[in-house]
């Protein structure tokens, strides 16, 4: 089947990472395994982060200018798509072009993680509210990633649609194969930064956006300072114009404990992960967190805020420990009483390694999103 996918967000190749952007190509990866042949529909960013109505209905039209383009290309391509598959559209990036296509065409429309928070009906982002309704309900199939967001989703979503919880992926193959070198590539990372492999070390990933990303640092911070009589050392990745403020709120901790290796290429992620002992996050406002599925994969343990769609990811005392939100005493007690007990650790890092490969593979979603595609072509059959 020819599909034809879309990121309102961030599209699948755009130059800034993050886990949105991981997300969307582990999908369209997915949809390959799957035996599908998937395009990229449109690169068009409808996202307005501060409520300008005005950028918002300059967006719609360019939306709508997109999607006739879009149509009259489809009319005569070979590779006309079989149905539309729409990723993370919610009130400040809506789907203005799927809608249209999948109804000119006739063809199933899928919507994933979507997301839809009725406070907004008459907030600043209305209009793509407004939109985001209207697609949802359009959507032969909706896909939610969390169950929080499954819970949201359920009143819009009425049969013959059907509504579907397929929880975050990624293929552990990568992940898998760093751990095989986990003494060599600690042995590079001490080379590289100044990290002591005699010391345990702690490692959170994330860019440092001025916005729920900052906040995380700091609670960050604010827990590890309270853990002054171990022998640790952090490594951050990550970059972004929050980066002076977190670096000194890290500085208060002491010369040494925090090392900041700035943004690194995806492909050398895997390696970073596979040589430390525990990853940390306290996940403010967090969707799920893919660094941290990514960190078990990689057989690493977790500490983190037990946030948003955190325990889609992290099994409770046994990949690692969730906290609860914000509470900087407990997530450090959490952190700390892992760096006491190192077989307690171990046994975190084998379940990780297992409970990525057995429950949140790249297999596992190919086969759950060849099922959703084949029902949504019923249900469009049946409502044509």
């Amino acid at each position: 089947m020819s599909l034809a996918f879309y990121a309102p967000l961030k599209s699948p190749d755009h130059p800034t990472p993050s886990g949105d952007r991981r997300m969307a190509r582990a999908l369209m990866n997915a949809l390959g395994r799957a035996g599908q042949r998937v395009q990229l529909a449109c690169r068009l960013r409808s996202y307005d982060r501060d409520g300008d109505h005005v950028r918002q209905r300059r967006l719609q039209a360019l939306g709508g200018h997109c999607a006739a383009r879009l149509l009259r290309r489809y009319q005569h391509a070979y590779d006309r798509p079989e149905a539309w598959i729409t990723y993370h559209g919610y009130h400040k990036a809506p789907d203005w072009l799927g809608p249209a296509v999948s109804a000119a065409l006739r063809i199933p429309y899928l919507m994933i993680e979507a997301s839809f928070a009725p406070k907004q009906l008459s907030g600043p982002w209305a209009l793509g509210h407004r939109a985001t309704e209207q697609a949802l309900r359009q959507a032969d199939v909706v896909i939610g990633l969390t169950k929080v967001d499954l819970e949201c989703l359920a009143p819009l979503v009425r049969p013959p649609a059907q509504l579907r919880h397929l929880p975050p992926f990624l293929d552990p193959a990568v992940y898998t194969l760093a751990r095989t070198a986990r003494e060599k590539h600690r042995a590079e990372i001490a080379a590289r930064w100044p990290m002591d492999p005699a010391r345990p070390w702690l490692l959170t990933v994330a860019m440092m956006r001025q916005d729920v990303k900052r906040r995380s640092y700091l609670l960050l911070a604010d827990a590890l300072g309270q853990i002054r009589g171990r022998a640790w050392q952090l490594l951050v990745i990550g970059d972004g114009p929050a980066r002076a403020e977190i670096e000194a709120a890290f500085a208060r901790l002491g010369e040494g404990r925090a090392v900041f290796a700035g943004a690194l290429p995806e492909a050398l992620l895997p390696d970073c992960y596979a040589a430390c002992d525990l990853y940390v996050w306290p996940a403010v406002r967090e969707a799920y967190g893919l660094a941290m599925l990514e960190a078990e994969a990689a057989g690493l343990p977790v500490v983190a805020g037990r946030e948003g769609g955190v325990a889609e990811v992290v099994e409770h005392d046994v990949t690692g420990i969730l906290t609860p939100p914000r509470d900087p005493q407990v997530f450090a007690r959490a952190v700390e009483a892992l760096l006491a007990d190192p077989d307690r650790r171990g046994r975190m890092a084998e379940a990780a390694g297992r409970y990525v490969a057995g429950q949140r593979s790249l297999d596992q979603a190919a086969e759950a999103l060849h099922t959703a595609l084949r029902d949504a072509r019923a249900i469009r059959a049946g409502r044509s």
